[in-house]
């Protein structure tokens, strides 16, 4: 995998960090993945302007979350259902699911993250680190 390179972002052994400012800045896509180096799954964050309105999308594989960062977004469904979500809001939706985003402020940017993946969950396989134990 071919890591662009981001000012800001810091990366050390098996780790990375940065701030969403620093993987660009005005409307559109944020590449969360390669600018941090994830492999098991897809994340961006987007930024949306006011009142923009996404296209439909959906996927052949690939089920997605999405997590509102800031901001109110309106996210409709392919049975053309509906749902307002505000900061801390979440939503699930199935790969071959049809959906699309809006921005429901006239005056700010809304900022959510997608997160995507496949082929279920891995489980609990945390260990302790070597002299750490339980409390």
């Amino acid at each position: 995998m071919s890591e662009q390179s981001f000012e800001g972002v810091e990366h050390g052994d098996g780790w990375s960090v940065a701030n969403l400012d620093d993987l660009g800045q005005g409307p559109g896509f944020r590449k969360i993945r390669s600018a941090l180096g994830v492999r098991a799954f897809g994340v961006n964050a987007i930024v949306l302007p006011p009142g923009y309105a996404t296209g439909s999308h959906f996927h052949d594989e690939q089920e997605e979350l999405y997590f509102v960062h800031s901001g109110r977004v309106e996210i409709e469904f392919g049975d053309g259902t509906t749902q307002e979500l505000k900061a801390g809001g979440m939503a699930w939706v199935d790969a071959p699911t049809h959906r699309k985003l809006r921005n429901l402020s006239d005056t700010e940017e809304a900022v959510y993250v997608i997160v995507g993946g496949k082929d279920g969950y891995v489980g609990r396989d945390g260990n302790l680190a070597p002299g750490e134990t339980h409390r």
